[in-house]
């Protein structure tokens, strides 16, 4: 497998060709951001590298970026998130979903705090639903849940600011939903079809992608339909 990846601008444009793309390595060989990435620029001192690059990507307007493979990490291009959304939700808006009782009560405090403001750091969004020291415990469950059914995703990546203004520390993320970031119309486009008709489609399409890939880590990629 030949690395292809050097550039924030090439890394979307991966993420565009194949439509799924996981960052790290996975039980697939060859399907992930990391491999697709010289070593060198993995972790460089020196030189700009993926780490640098998603947050860029994910809050470029053409690809959408959460843990939405088996709990993990990765990007899905706009152009198939709608199919991804309408498969994984079942046909259901979260507010229906938590009305006909298939969504806990914490899952719906995260969202709605994300429906109020746009968006969140984590900090923030932490501090808005009651986590941290003598709180609620969870977070990282409940936050993955929410963005492995979609309703959820990473807006982008941001550092604190020191009282220059100057960024320091570990980036944390941005979280938003999809319909804040890039508008209900892109987000649902797909909610025409079946549910189960948009994950055949999107099965028939990593088929193509990962010929060399078995079925079950295709089902397993694929996830369950809520």
């Amino acid at each position: 497998m030949t690395a292809s990846i050097a550039s924030p601008q090439a890394l979307e444009r991966l993420v565009l060709e194949m439509g799924f793309l996981p960052f790290f390595c996975n039980s697939i060989p060859g399907f992930s951001v990391e491999e697709h990435t010289p070593p060198e620029l993995w972790f460089s001192p020196q030189r700009e590298g993926p780490w640098d690059w998603k947050g860029p990507v994910a809050n470029g307007g053409h690809c959408v970026y959460g843990k939405f493979f088996q709990g993990k990490a990765g990007f899905v291009s706009l152009a198939w998130f709608p199919h991804l959304a309408n498969y994984r939700r079942g046909g259901y808006d979260f507010e229906a979903r938590y009305e006909d009782g298939l969504a806990p009560w914490k899952d719906r405090q995260i969202y709605c705090a994300l429906q109020s403001h746009g968006s969140l750091l984590t900090r923030e969004l932490k501090v808005q639903c009651g986590y941290g020291r003598g709180g609620q415990r969870g977070f990282e469950t409940v936050i993955t849940r929410l963005q492995m059914m979609t309703y959820v995703n990473i807006q982008d990546f941001e550092c604190r600011r020191d009282a220059h203004g100057l960024p320091y520390g570990w980036p944390t993320a941005r979280y938003t939903t999809p319909e804040a970031q890039f508008g209900p119309s892109a987000v649902c486009s797909a909610y025409d079809d079946a549910p189960q008709a948009s994950g055949e489609r999107i099965l028939a399409h990593l088929r193509t992608l990962l010929p060399h890939a078995e079925e079950r880590q295709l089902l397993a990629l694929l996830g369950t339909m809520s």
